[in-house]
């Protein structure tokens, strides 16, 4: 099983950052956190602040773990999903890997077309309202 290290990103505003896949990636244009594959040796957490680093140029605060989960992809194989709430960060953000990014309202979450291994994570969100 794979893991993978997902950071829920919450600005001031009460909102989260969601990022769009690019076109030519599996499952194309989908919504989703960012985040990686976590390597060899790496704990989950430093994988994080890597994906974070890579993906948005952004040092960031790992927060608690908001929700673990395994997720199948009928096409990929299995994953063991740890999603973190980023308490702060710094730096700003510069799109290094996406097709776009977007700080969402909370309420406003279920209307993006989110990757499918997401979807739960936006549901507990949505109930919670501000999961910070």
């Amino acid at each position: 099983m794979i893991k993978v290290a997902v950071g829920i990103i919450n600005n001031n505003r009460n909102e989260i950052l969601l990022c769009q896949r690019k076109p030519n990636l599996p499952y194309p244009l989908k919504w989703e956190f960012p985040g990686g594959k976590v390597i060899a040796g790496e704990t989950i957490e430093k994988c994080l602040h890597r994906e974070l680093k890579e993906e948005l140029g952004i040092n960031a605060v790992i927060g608690r773990l908001y929700h673990r989960q395994e997720y199948v992809y009928s096409d990929s194989g299995s994953f063991n999903v740890f999603y973190y709430m980023v308490t702060s960060y710094s730096g700003e953000i510069i799109n290094n890997v996406f097709e776009s990014y977007r700080w969402v309202p909370i309420s406003e979450l279920s209307n993006y077309d989110i990757l499918e291994g997401n979807k739960n994570v936006i549901e507990k969100l949505i109930q919670t309202k501000n999961p910070s």
